[in-house]
């Protein structure tokens, strides 16, 4: 049985380094908004490595999507890009300025993968998320999508975002 309604937010971008920072700020906006605020660190720094690797090695398109999803006890953050190449861990030196960012995913999060989906391919990772009483939830209306007038505007003409209410 579902005792909360499951929550979602998507938001579509050009994964280049201006457009990371803006992204940042809208899951930490949606997830306190959502009321998960232990959650911000992890989710922002998870989805600023997966849209680093983005930038950094997707081939055609820099397109991509990033998903927050909150189903029971769980948040997922996911990035899709049109690139069908799926990435992998290296161990990287220490020496070396890059090539720790799954790795270090891996270590944030409870658990994490990759498939491909359609031309290309979808990275994901999971927190737990310790929700609310479902009277608590009903109380102030968690399965609304978060008003994001403020984060559209912040984000520029480039990011779409699109929140919806789901279950």
């Amino acid at each position: 049985m579902i005792r909360q309604p499951s929550r979602h937010c998507t938001v579509e971008l050009q994964a280049v380094p201006a457009r990371i920072g803006h992204v940042r700020r809208i899951v930490s906006a949606q997830l306190r908004y959502w009321r998960l605020d232990a959650l911000i660190d992890p989710a922002a720094l998870g989805v600023t490595e997966l849209l680093a690797n983005v930038h950094r090695h997707a081939r055609p398109s820099k397109q991509c999507t990033v998903e927050l999803c909150v189903l029971l006890d769980q948040l997922t953050v996911s990035v899709h890009d049109e690139d069908p190449r799926l990435p992998r861990i290296r161990v990287a030196e220490s020496w070396e300025t890059c090539g720790r960012g799954l790795a270090l995913i891996a270590a944030l999060s409870e658990s994490w993968g990759m498939r491909p989906d359609g031309s290309g391919k979808v990275v994901w990772f999971t927190l737990p998320a310790l929700t609310t009483a479902p009277e608590e939830a009903r109380s102030r209306g968690c399965g609304e999508p978060l008003p994001l007038e403020d984060a559209r505007t912040a984000a520029g003409p480039h990011i779409r975002i699109r929140g919806t209410k789901v279950g």
